[in-house]
């Protein structure tokens, strides 16, 4: 019976520790499914695990900012997909005298961002936003080592051969075939 319990305990454990050493697997498999609605998420160590069924949370046990380079090569290389990124609000107004290295944090994604539009919402409507999409669409969640608060970046994924003014242009023209 000893040894049952033990192997159901180490069964039980093994998907965590195997979802750090393959983070970059489940991402490199997950990219050509991911499309215009999907969000890819790169966390800090306290993000909540949220239960919503699109939700997929996998501990990397990896700094941020490397974490993040990666997501961004890949999303990158894509053919399908271009990132709409997003950082809390908060993340501004976190000093050095209450987090270590927040100054060095936003230095190094201001250049890891400085080709994109970045744009900040408080982290509670981030955290709704993610809840909703999870509902309906997979939200890839990378949890890493970091350790300062509001550092979460939160990455809404659009389609890259498609623009917002494609769009919007294609909707007038269906208008108008319809005599509205």
């Amino acid at each position: 019976m000893k040894t049952l319990f033990t192997v159901i305990l180490l069964a039980g454990t093994l998907p965590a520790q195997l979802a750090s050493a393959n983070w970059r697997q489940r991402l490199a498999e997950a990219m050509p499914l991911l499309g215009h609605r999907n969000w890819i998420l790169v966390v800090d160590s306290a993000y909540p695990l949220q239960i919503s069924p699109g939700i997929e949370t996998i501990d990397t046990n990896a700094s941020q900012i490397d974490v993040l380079r990666i997501v961004m090569k890949e999303i990158d290389h894509s053919i399908q997909i271009r990132p709409e990124i997003f950082t809390d609000a908060e993340l501004p107004f976190i000093s050095d005298s209450d987090a270590p290295g927040a100054s060095a944090y936003r230095e190094q994604i201001g250049q890891l961002f400085h080709d994109y539009d970045v744009g900040n919402q408080p982290h509670e409507k981030l955290l709704d936003k993610i809840d909703e999409a999870g509902k309906t669409y997979h939200v890839l969640v990378l949890k890493t080592n970091m350790t300062i608060p509001y550092t979460s970046v939160f990455i809404r994924l659009d389609c890259k051969y498609w623009t917002e003014d494609q769009e919007k242009s294609l909707r007038l023209r269906m208008r108008g075939t319809r005599g509205e």
